[in-house]
C-alpha cells in the first residue's frame, strides 16, 4: 500500500507550552500571595483587587483552567496528531482555541480581581465568561473529533478514549453547572438555590477535578510514559478496565463534599459508596503507570523526565486513595472545613499535574525545537527542589488540619468548649508560615525550568512542519484471528462518544432529578422569608469579596459546633439562596447564625479593621466598604431575577424595593449612631451589616426553633 506524506503541526503545541509555563509562574504566585496572605494580613495591601477573597480564585482558577488547561491541549495536541498519524483537523480552528482560551484566562483574572464572582467554587466566572468557554470548548471538540476521523490508524489507542471522555464530560458538567439568570453583563444568579445548588455545584465541583484534572493527563500519562520509557503499556486489559470503571464511577462522587449537611441522606450515602469505589480504578491505572516502567528503572535514575512521572503517578496514587478514606463519614467530621483538605488537593495538583505537566514540557520542547535539554542537572535540580516543596506544602497543613479539628472539638471538663475560635487560628500560623516556605520552593523549582527550556529553544530551531508518513486507512480493517470485543468500539470515535456520555450521565441523573422533583428532599420551613432589597444587595457585596473562601454557612449536627455557633442548619434554611453559600474552608467561624450575635457597630467596626474587635485575627481590613455606595439602580433587575427564580416577592414589588432598601438603611444609619458612628445610609458597610444581621435567624422566631414543614 502507497504510503502518504502529511505534516505534523508543531507550531500548536510550541504555543499551548508557552501559555502553560507562563500561567504556571502567574498561578503559583497568586498562590503564594494568597498563602502569605493568611497569616499576613498586610499583604492584603488594604486594596479591593488584593485582597484574599479574590486572590484565591483568581489562583484556583489560574492553576486549574489556565496552567493545567493549557498542559492539557499542549499535550492533546502533540500526542493526538501522532496516535491519529495526521495532522490536526483545521490549523485554524487550533488557531481560535489557543487565542479564544487565553482571551478566556485574561478576561476571567481581570473580572475576578474586580469582583464579579457568582461565588461558586471553580465556576465563579460570570456569565458572558461561561458562554466564551462552552464555544471554545465546541471548537476544541470539532477539532479533536475531526482529527480522529480522518486518522490514518484504525484503532483509538487508550490515551484517545480519556481525551473523548473529558470533552464529553467537561461540556456537561459546565453547561448544567453554569444555569443561571443574567441581571447585568457581570451580574448573575444562579438558577439552582441552597440545597440544590450545593448538590449540582459539588456535582461538578469534584467531576472538574476528576475530567479536568484527571482523566486527560491519565490520556496523557498513557502516551508519554510509555514514550519516555520506550516500554509498552503494562496491560491493556487493565487500561480498558481503568477507563470504564472510573468514567462510570467518578461522576457519582460529588455528594461525599457534603457530609453531614443539610443535603439528603441519601445523596450523601450514594457518595460515600461510589468514592470508596472509585480507589480500584484509580488504583489500577496507578499501577498500570508504575508496572509501565518495569525493567527501566536504570532509566528512571538517569531521565529527570521519568522522575518527575514517577512522582506524579505516585502523588495520583496518594490522592486517590486519600479521596475516598475523606469521604468515610468518621473520616469527613473530623477533615471537613480544615487544612486537611487543602493539603489533600495540593498533593493532586503540585504532585501529579504539576509534575507530570513538567516532564511533558522536558519531552517535548527539545523534541520539536530539535536540540537536546539544555541541562538535564538543571531538570534534576528542579525535581528535587520541587519534591521538597510539595513535602514542606502538604506536611504542615496535615499538621494544621489536624490541629484545627481536634481544638474545635475539645471541651472542658465542666462541658464547656476550651478554645475560642480565635486560638485555633492563631495556633497554626507557624504551619502557615511553612506552607508558604514549602510553595516558595515549588515556584523555584518551576522558574529553573523556565530558564532550563529558554535556553533549549534558544539553542535549537522550531520544526514547525514534522514530515511524517503513514497508510491510509483501510475501509475495511484488517482482523487477524479471535478480535477482542473492546476492539470493535475502538474503531468507532463516534460510538466511544456516545457510550462515554452515557456511562456519566447515569450518576448525574440519578442524583439530580430526584434532588429537584421530590420535594420532600427540601422540605420548607414557614419561618424563612426572601431577604429585603438591603440585603440581597449585602449579600451581593458578601459574594463580591470572596468571604465564602473563609467563611462557611452550615452548623453540621456536632456537639462541638452546635455549642459554637448554634441550631445546625436545616435544607428548608437556604430555599432563596441563590446561590447557595455553605463554603468549604473555615479560615474564619461558621456565620449560618451571625445574625443578631453582635451590634451593628461591631459589624462596622470590625470591616474597618478586624484586629480592633479580634485582637490577633488574620481577616484583612475592607475599608471601602465604608465609602463606596450601594448600587441601587440595579435593585429592579436584582428582584426581577429573583422572582424569575420564584422568589415570592409581590408583583411590581421592582419599583417599590429600593424605597424599602431607604428605610432599613436608615434604620440602620440610626443605630450606628447611638454608638457614635457616623455613615451614609447608602454605603455598602450599611448593605453588608443588613445582610449580616438577617443570616440565620428567621428560625429563631420559629416557635417550632426551626422545625420543618412539608410545602403543600
Amino acid at each position: 500500500m502507497q504510503l502518504e506524506k502529511f505534516y505534523y503541526d508543531n507550531r500548536i503545541v510550541k504555543w499551548f507550552a508557552y501559555a502553560t509555563v507562563l500561567w504556571a509562574v502567574v498561578g503559583m504566585l497568586a498562590g503564594l500571595l494568597a498563602a502569605v496572605q493568611i497569616y499576613l494580613p498586610a499583604a492584603n495591601f488594604n486594596l479591593p483587587i488584593t485582597t484574599f477573597g479574590r486572590v484565591r480564585p483568581v489562583h484556583t482558577n489560574a492553576v486549574i483552567f489556565a496552567f493545567v488547561g493549557n498542559g492539557i491541549f499542549m499535550g492533546v495536541y502533540y500526542s493526538l496528531q501522532r496516535l491519529c498519524k495526521t495532522r490536526m483537523f483545521s490549523d485554524k480552528l487550533s488557531k481560535i482555541h489557543f487565542w479564544g482560551w487565553q482571551l478566556i484566562i485574561v478576561v476571567a483574572a481581570v473580572t475576578l480581581l474586580a469582583g464579579y464572582t457568582t461565588g461558586k467554587e471553580y465556576a465563579e466566572l460570570e456569565w458572558p465568561v461561561d458562554i466564551a468557554i462552552a464555544i471554545v470548548w465546541v471548537l476544541f471538540g470539532i477539532n479533536m473529533f475531526g482529527t480522529i476521523l480522518k486518522r490514518r490508524q484504525s484503532h483509538l489507542y487508550v490515551a484517545i478514549w480519556f481525551y473523548i471522555a473529558t470533552w464529553v464530560t467537561v461540556a456537561m458538567l459546565h453547561i448544567v453547572n453554569s444555569f443561571e439568570i443574567p441581571v447585568s453583563l457581570f451580574k448573575s444568579y444562579s438558577w439552582y438555590a441552597g440545597v440544590q445548588d450545593a448538590l449540582v455545584q459539588w456535582w461538578y465541583g469534584h467531576n472538574a477535578v476528576a475530567f479536568f484534572l484527571t482523566t486527560p493527563y491519565l490520556g496523557v500519562m498513557y502516551y508519554f510514559l510509555p514514550k519516555a520509557a520506550n516500554r509498552p503499556v503494562y496491560s491493556y486489559r487493565l487500561s480498558i478496565i481503568h477507563f470504564w470503571a472510573l468514567i462510570f464511577i467518578y461522576i457519582w462522587a460529588g455528594p461525599h463534599h457534603l457530609l453531614y449537611t443539610a443535603l439528603p441522606d441519601w445523596a450523601q450515602s450514594l457518595g460515600v459508596v461510589f468514592s470508596i469505589m472509585l480507589i480500584a480504578p484509580s488504583w489500577g491505572g496507578m499501577l498500570n503507570g508504575l508496572f509501565t516502567l518495569r525493567g527501566a528503572w536504570d532509566k528512571v535514575r538517569e531521565e529527570p523526565v521519568l522522575k518527575f512521572m514517577v512522582v506524579a503517578i505516585t502523588a495520583y496514587g496518594m490522592a486517590t486513595f486519600e479521596g475516598p478514606l475523606l469521604s468515610l463519614k468518621n473520616v469527613n467530621a473530623i477533615s471537613h472545613f480544615t487544612d486537611w483538605t487543602i493539603a489533600h488537593v495540593h498533593v493532586g495538583a503540585l504532585g501529579w499535574n504539576g509534575f507530570l505537566t513538567f516532564a511533558v514540557l522536558y519531552w517535548i520542547i527539545p523534541r520539536i525545537f530539535q536540540t537536546p535539554l539544555y541541562s538535564k542537572k538543571l531538570a534534576g535540580t528542579h525535581f528535587w527542589i520541587g519534591t521538597i516543596g510539595i513535602v514542606l506544602y502538604a506536611v504542615p497543613m496535615y499538621w494544621a488540619g489536624f490541629s484545627q479539628a481536634m481544638m474545635w472539638k475539645t471541651f472542658t471538663p465542666d462541658g464547656t468548649l476550651k478554645f475560642q475560635f480565635l486560638e485555633t487560628v492563631t495556633h497554626i500560623i507557624p504551619l502557615y508560615i511553612t506552607r508558604s516556605i514549602g510553595g516558595t520552593l515549588y515556584l523555584v523549582g518551576t522558574l529553573i525550568m523556565v530558564f532550563n527550556l529558554y535556553k533549549t529553544v534558544k539553542a535549537g530551531k522550531l520544526l514547525a512542519n514534522e514530515e511524517a508518513e503513514a497508510a491510509p486507512l483501510p475501509k475495511k480493517p484488517e482482523t487477524h484471528g479471535k478480535e477482542y470485543w473492546h476492539r470493535w468500539i475502538e474503531r468507532r470515535p463516534m460510538q466511544m462518544l456516545v457510550f462515554s456520555l452515557v456511562a456519566v450521565a447515569i450518576g448525574g441523573i440519578l442524583e439530580l432529578i430526584p434532588t429537584f422533583l421530590i420535594k420532600s428532599n427540601v422540605p420548607t420551613i414557614a419561618a424563612v422569608k426572601p431577604y429585603t432589597p438591603l440585603e440581597l444587595q449585602g449579600r451581593d457585596i458578601y459574594i463580591r469579596e470572596g468571604c465564602y473562601t473563609c467563611h462557611s454557612q452550615m452548623i453540621r449536627p456536632f456537639r462541638d459546633e452546635v455549642a459554637r455557633y448554634g441550631e445546625y442548619s436545616k435544607a428548608g434554611e437556604f430555599i432563596y439562596d441563590h446561590p447557595f453559600q455553605w463554603g468549604s474552608k473555615r479560615t474564619g467561624p461558621d456565620l449560618a447564625r451571625i445574625g443578631g450575635k453582635y451590634p451593628d457597630s461591631w459589624h462596622y467596626n470590625h470591616m474597618m479593621d478586624p484586629r480592633l474587635m479580634s485582637p490577633g485575627s488574620i481577616m484583612p481590613p475592607y475599608p471601602w466598604l465604608l465609602d463606596d455606595q450601594i448600587d441601587t439602580a440595579s435593585t429592579p433587575a436584582k428582584i426581577r431575577a429573583m422572582q424569575t427564580l420564584g422568589v415570592p416577592y409581590p408583583a411590581g414589588y421592582d419599583q417599590q424595593a429600593n424605597a424599602d432598601l431607604r428605610q432599613q438603611a436608615e434604620s440602620i444609619k440610626a443605630s450606628l449612631k447611638k454608638d457614635k458612628i457616623s455613615t451614609p445610609s447608602n454605603a455598602e458597610i450599611i448593605a453588608l451589616i443588613a445582610y449580616l444581621q438577617r443570616v440565620g435567624i428567621d428560625i429563631k422566631g420559629d416557635k417550632k426553633t426551626g422545625t420543618e414543614t412539608q410545602q403543600k
